[in-house]
C-alpha cells in the first residue's frame, strides 16, 4: 500500500513539474536541417534556424561535430544567415553561403574554426554552387545582369511588366580557387583578376568565367566524379509553371560544348552521376504533361554516350526525388505512410530496400565519400529533429544533437496515428494528439487541423504548431485531429490521384468520417468542434465552412474561396486545370462542384480568414470572396490581412500574431470565452 502511495505521488509531481509552454517559446524552437559529412565521415555541419525577435526574423547559423566529440556553433553573424555548408574535396575546409552583404556569396573557413572569408564578390549573388572534384575550382549559377534596355525604359516610363514577359535567367559559372594560398595567408580580399595571386598579404581571385549560354534558365547541377562535366538541368525561364519544360543537358568544361541528355515533353528533374561518370540518374514524368502534380515521377539511369535508359525502383509507388548515387549504392528518403525511410536501389538491379527505419522520419542526409557513413536529420515520433549518423554495412543510428531537449518539461501532445474507413471506403488515417493527462472516460471538444498541398502529409510530433496553439488547447482540455486526407503524400500515386475531380467533395468526407470514428468511440463531445488549415488545408476549411453546419468554429488560412478566382489569379494555373481536368469555360460545373462560394447560401459557422497581403499561389481575391459572401449571409467572419506577406507567415511576430488570433477566435466559439486581442471584434 505504501509502494503504490509513493509511485502515485510520484506520478502526481512529474504531471505538475510540466509546464505549458507560451506561444513565443513554441515559435522560438531551435530546428535543424541541411546536415553535410566530411569525406573521410569523421566531421559533420549541419544548419541551425533561430528566432530573431529583435529583428523579426528568423536565421541560420552552423554547427559542427567531429567523431567523439559534442556540437558546436560554427558560425555567429547576428541579422544574417549561413547556409548551403559544404566540405572541401581534401576536407579541410567549410564552405556555405552568406547574405552578409545583402546579396548571397561563397564564404571559407578551415574546419578547425576561425574567421570566414568571402571567396565570391558576384553583384548579381550566388544561388547554388559546388566544389569541383579537384578542389581548385567552384562551380556556381548565378542570375544575369539587370538588362540596360530595361533599366533606361525604367528611367523615361517607371516600372511596368508584361506579364510572363520579363525575368531574369541564371547561368553556371567557375572560379579557380587555390587552398594552398589559403593555408599561408591570414587576410583574403577580393580582386577580380587574371590569375590567381599573393600579393601584399593579400590574396587575389581571378574573375568568373561563364559556363553556360543560351536561352534558358539552369536550375540544378551535378559535376561528374571525374571532373571533366556538368549535368544540368534546365528550363526555357525561371517562371514558376516552366518546370513542366524542364529537360536536363551536359556541358564539358573544357571547351563549354553543351549536349541535351534527357528531353522529355513532361518534368525532367536531375538527380545525380553515377561514381564511374558514365551515367546520370535522374526522375522524369515523361510525356506526361497533364497531372505531373499528383502522379508519381520514376527513377532512371541514362549513359551518356549510348544514350541507354534503363528504370530503377519500379515498384516504389511514390512521387520519388531526392536521390544520391554513391559507391554503396543510390539513396533516398521515401514515404511510407507517416514514416519516412531512407531507401536503397541496387544500381545493378533496380531493387529497392528500406536500409533504414529508425527512427521513423529521414529527411535531408549526406554520405562520406566511400558511400560507407551517413548522416541525416531525422526524429522518432516523440522527438524534435535530430541529426544522425550510421554505418551502411550495418545500420545502427547514433544520435549526435539534443534539439528536442528543448521541450523537457513540457506538457507535449500525446500522439497515435489512426485509421477509419472514408465515404466511398477508402482508408484514411491521421495523427491524433491527447492531452497529457487524457481521460478515456471522458468527452473531450475536438479541433480538426488539416495540412496543406494536397500532398504535403501530417506525422506524429511532440510539438505541432505553426500558426495553431495546438499545445496550449491540448492543456486547455481537447483533442486535436490531423487527417492526411486523400491526396496526401506517403499512400502512393492511386491515393494522391482520389482528388481528380473531386477536390472539396472527397476531402470533406475524409474529415467528417474521421470526426464519425472518434464519437461512435465515445472520445468527442460533437456540439465543441473546431476546424482549420492553411493553403489547401485553408480550403477544405472553407469548404466546410459552406457545407457543414458540424463546427462551432473554423479558421480559413491561405484559403481557396472559388476555384474559377483562384484559377486566373493564381500564380500555377496548371495545378488546377490537371486535378479539375477542365477551365472554367470548358467545364463550369466542375468548378462549382468544388468551390466552397458555390454553397455560401448554406453556411452559418463563424469563420476566421488569414491571408497573406501579397500572396501569389492562393490570392488574397479568394479571402475577399468568402469574406463578403458570409457577412452577406449574417455570418459571423473577420479577415485578418497579414501586412507584407505572400503564401505562409514566416516571421516570428506575424506568427505570433496569427497564433494569438486562432487562439482567441476558437476560444470564443468553441469553449465560450473572450481574449482581448487587437484587430479582432471581441464583441
Amino acid at each position: 500500500m505504501k509502494h503504490s502511495l509513493f509511485l502515485l505521488f510520484l506520478l502526481s509531481h512529474c504531471l505538475l513539474a510540466q509546464r505549458v509552454p507560451t506561444f513565443e517559446q513554441v515559435i522560438s524552437l531551435r530546428s535543424v536541417s541541411n546536415v553535410v559529412l566530411s569525406p573521410d565521415g569523421k566531421t559533420g555541419v549541419y544548419t541551425v534556424q533561430t528566432a530573431d525577435w529583435d529583428n523579426n526574423r528568423y536565421d541560420m547559423e552552423l554547427w559542427m561535430w567531429r567523431e567523439g566529440g559534442e556540437p558546436f556553433q560554427l558560425t555567429n553573424n547576428p541579422r544574417n544567415s549561413s547556409m548551403a555548408p559544404r566540405f572541401s574535396p581534401d576536407g579541410k575546409w567549410i564552405s556555405f553561403l552568406s547574405d552578409r552583404g545583402n546579396k548571397n556569396q561563397v564564404y571559407l573557413m578551415r574546419t578547425e574554426g576561425g574567421e570566414p572569408h568571402a571567396i565570391t564578390r558576384e553583384e548579381e549573388g550566388i544561388s547554388f554552387y559546388e566544389w569541383h572534384p579537384s578542389g581548385t575550382q567552384l562551380v556556381f549559377v548565378k542570375p544575369e545582369r539587370e538588362e540596360k534596355q530595361k533599366r533606361e525604359r525604367e528611367k523615361r516610363y517607371g516600372a511596368f511588366e508584361t506579364d510572363d514577359k520579363e525575368f531574369t535567367r541564371a547561368h553556371l559559372w567557375k572560379v579557380d580557387v587555390d587552398l594552398n594560398l589559403m593555408d599561408h595567408t591570414e587576410l583574403p580580399c577580393y580582386e577580380t583578376v587574371d590569375s590567381l595571386k599573393v600579393k601584399a598579404g593579400c590574396i587575389q581571385w581571378p574573375k568568373p568565367q561563364r559556363i553556360t549560354e543560351g536561352s534558358f534558365t539552369v536550375t540544378g547541377f551535378v559535376l561528374s566524379p571525374d571532373g571533366t562535366k556538368v549535368a544540368f538541368a534546365h528550363q526555357p525561364d525561371p517562371l514558376i509553371n516552366s518546370f513542366l519544360k524542364a529537360d536536363i543537358s551536359m556541358v564539358t568544361l573544357t571547351d563549354k560544348k553543351i549536349t541535351p541528355l534527357v528531353t522529355n515533353a513532361g518534368t525532367d528533374a536531375l538527380e545525380d552521376w553515377s561514381p564511374d561518370s558514365k551515367e546520370v540518374l535522374f526522375t522524369t514524368n515523361g510525356n506526361d504533361t497533364t497531372s505531373s502534380f499528383y502522379t508519381n515521377s520514376r527513377l532512371y539511369a541514362m549513359h551518356i554516350n549510348t544514350r541507354a535508359i534503363r528504370p530503377l525502383a519500379k515498384n516504389l509507388d511514390e512521387d520519388l526525388a531526392g536521390f544520391t548515387w554513391t559507391k554503396s549504392g543510390i539513396y533516398s528518403s521515401v514515404w511510407n505512410k507517416t514514416q519516412r525511410h531512407l531507401f536503397r536501389v541496387d544500381p545493378a538491379t533496380g531493387t529497392h530496400t528500406a536500409l533504414i527505419t529508425s527512427p521513423a522520419q529521414i529527411y535531408s542526409f549526406s554520405f562520406s565519400q566511400d558511400g560507407n557513413k551517413v548522416a541525416f536529420v531525422g526524429r522518432k515520433d516523440d522527438q524534435l529533429n535530430e541529426v544522425f549518423i550510421s554505418e551502411i554495412k550495418s545500420p545502427k543510428p547514433i544520435q549526435i544533437t539534443k534539439f528536442t531537449d528543448q521541450v523537457s518539461g513540457w506538457k507535449v501532445a500525446q500522439s497515435e496515428v489512426i485509421s477509419w474507413k472514408s465515404k466511398d471506403g477508402v482508408t484514411i488515417e491521421g495523427v491524433l494528439h491527447k492531452p497529457a493527462n487524457y481521460d478515456p472516460a471522458k468527452k473531450y471538444p475536438l479541433l480538426v487541423v488539416v495540412h496543406g498541398g494536397p500532398t504535403g502529409i501530417d506525422t506524429p510530433t511532440p510539438a505541432p504548431g505553426y500558426v495553431y496553439p495546438i499545445l496550449q488547447w491540448l492543456d486547455k482540455g481537447c483533442l486535436v485531429l490531423r487527417p492526411n486526407y486523400r491526396g496526401s503524400a506517403g499512400y502512393g500515386e492511386a491515393f494522391r490521384s482520389l482528388n481528380v475531380k473531386n477536390l472539396g467533395v472527397g476531402d470533406m468526407w475524409d474529415v467528417m468520417s474521421g470526426v464519425d470514428y472518434l464519437d461512435k468511440k465515445g472520445m468527442i463531445d460533437k456540439t465543441r468542434m473546431g476546424c482549420m488549415g492553411w493553403s489547401q488545408g485553408g480550403y477544405i476549411s472553407a469548404y466546410l465552412t459552406t457545407n457543414t453546419n458540424a463546427f462551432k468554429a473554423i479558421s480559413v488560412g491561405a484559403g481557396i474561396s472559388n476555384w474559377m478566382t483562384y484559377y486566373v489569379n493564381t500564380d500555377i494555373h496548371p495545378f488546377t486545370r490537371q486535378y479539375l481536368k477542365a477551365t472554367p469555360w470548358s467545364d463550369e460545373a466542375i468548378y462549382k462542384k468544388t468551390s466552397p462560394m458555390t454553397n455560401i447560401n448554406k453556411a452559418q459557422t463563424p469563420t476566421l480568414i488569414q491571408h497573406g497581403e501579397y500572396d501569389r499561389r492562393v490570392p488574397i481575391a479568394n479571402a475577399y470572396e468568402l469574406l463578403q459572401g458570409l457577412r452577406d449571409k449574417n455570418v459571423p467572419a473577420e479577415l485578418i490581412v497579414y501586412k507584407g506577406f505572400g503564401h505562409g507567415i514566416n516571421k516570428p511576430k506575424e506568427r505570433l500574431a496569427a497564433t494569438w488570433h486562432n487562439w482567441q477566435w476558437f476560444n470564443k466559439y468553441v469553449w465560450g470565452e473572450v481574449v482581448e486581442i487587437p484587430g479582432i471584434d471581441n464583441k
